[in-house]
């Protein structure tokens, strides 16, 4: 399997000019000390990538929540475009493996870092929507972010406010370029009344632990006491 196929693979999406796959998946420190003017970094790619990103999410928002304001589109936008929610879903895609680097990103684990992924997702968006137009990106957008829109259906803008899974993971972002583990560590009561017991970890270093009457909810309190030690410290 070539590198374009598994790469075309990998996204979903067939391209008619490969060109500006290679292009959207070379990151900048592959080209360090090269001197050929045919190969391309994501740079450019990035940029308008950003664009497309923006018009698909903010239309989807306006269409899904027309009871908000402009300020509470914008708040919701700003967190599903996130370097965090991009970067959780370039690594749903792989795109960490695709990624063309230098030999000082390799070494420093470039693959796995949320910046390089999320600007790689953006590049994608681009070459997809330079490649196809509008529709084929629209398509691949909200493909790619199904799991972000669906953490938002049924939420008012006050329970998606103490989202604190996704603040917290912000903040990991922020500060330690990596993404929270958690982890059930037990589970008790009858199947009509369970309790779940839930920790968070970030690099082998427990930040919080939680309770809930499900999983979802137990990891939300971890988060929460997460966050707070986090800001105690």
């Amino acid at each position: 399997m070539t590198f374009t196929h598994e790469a075309q693979e990998s996204i979903g999406y067939t391209f008619r000019q490969s060109a500006l796959l290679d292009e959207a998946l070379t990151h900048r420190s592959h080209l360090q000390g090269k001197h050929s003017t045919e190969q391309k970094d994501n740079e450019r790619l990035e940029f308008l990538g950003d664009a497309v990103l923006s018009l698909v999410v903010s239309e989807y928002l306006s269409a899904a929540y027309p009871t908000f304001t402009e300020g509470e589109l914008s708040k919701v936008r700003a967190r599903l475009v996130s370097r965090v929610s991009l970067a959780q879903a370039a690594s749903r895609l792989k795109l960490g493996q695709l990624l063309r680097l230098g030999r000082g990103e390799e070494v420093t684990k470039g693959r796995g870092k949320s910046s390089l992924l999320a600007n790689a997702l953006e590049a994608v968006i681009a070459a997809i929507y330079l490649d196809g137009g509008l529709e084929p990106a629209r398509s691949f957008v909200l493909r790619t972010l199904s799991e972000e829109f669906g953490t938002l259906q049924g939420m008012t803008l006050l329970a998606y406010n103490q989202d604190f899974k996704s603040q917290f993971q912000e903040q990991c972002q922020q500060r330690f370029e990596a993404l929270p583990v958690y982890t059930v560590r037990r589970e008790s009561g009858p199947d009509h009344n369970k309790a779940f017991e839930v920790e968070v970890g970030i690099r082998g270093k427990i930040y919080g632990w939680g309770l809930g009457r499900n999983k979802k909810e137990a990891e939300q309190m971890a988060a929460k006491q997460a966050l707070d030690q986090l800001f105690s410290t």
